[in-house]
Parts: structure tokens; sequence; C-alpha cells
């Protein structure tokens, strides 16, 4: 078992900077994969930002790359996503999520737990 725990969303002006953090308990962190979703309402949950084992290969969506940085700290078993140049597009609740494995996958179903999600709203 994984419990993830979020932080850091809140409400910023378009063009401002968020970072977020996913704090990890349970089963040995450095085994998972970890990804960064999100869900504006009525949409379906996507992908965001993913990051390997060792944190040393990344994977981000075409409309994040360039401005949202995934980045994790095995020692204190978190891992952030640092989000730049905010766009109200970008309001969405942000979920951290893990998964077993040596992939970062792009689909929510390949993921195993979940965190309970933070909001992000991006005001114009």
């Amino acid at each position: 078992q994984v419990q993830l725990v979020e932080s850091g969303g809140g409400l910023v002006q378009a063009g401002g900077s968020l970072r977020l953090s996913c704090a990890a308990s349970g089963r040995s962190f450095s085994n998972n994969i970890m990804g960064w979703f999100r869900q504006a309402p009525g949409k379906e949950r996507e992908f965001v930002a993913g990051t390997s084992r060792s944190g040393g290969s990344t994977s981000y969506a075409d409309g994040v790359k360039g401005r949202f940085t995934i980045s994790r700290e095995n020692a204190k078993n978190t891992v952030h996503l640092q989000m730049d140049s905010l766009k109200p597009e970008d309001t969405a609740v942000y979920y951290c999520a893990a998964k077993a494995g040596l992939i970062v996958a792009t689909t929510p179903k390949s993921y195993d737990y979940w965190g309970q999600g933070t909001q992000v709203t991006v005001s114009s």
C-alpha cells in the first residue's frame, strides 16, 4: 500500500507560479513511477507529467512542456510539480499517482495509487 497526500494548490493569476508537492508513505517510494494528473470539471482525468524511479527520466503532456517541471526527492519520499506561466486552462484538481514497474505511463488506469487531489485555480 502507498498513501499519497498532495499539497500546494491554490488560486493564482495567469502568468503566475505554483509548486505542488506529494508526500508518500507506505511501500518503498523509490520503487514507484510517479505521475501527476489533472481533472477539470466535465472533463476526463488527463496526464500532466511523470518521472522514473530515479528521477532521471521525465515525461510531459504537450500542453505543459516548457512550463511545468516534475521532480522527486527519494530521500524525502516526495514528488513535486513546479508550475510556471500558468494559464486559466490549467485550472483543475491535480492528483498525484504511483505505479510499479519501469515505464512512465500516461493513462490513469495504469496507476495503482492516488492522492485525494489539490485544487489549482488560475484566474485571467
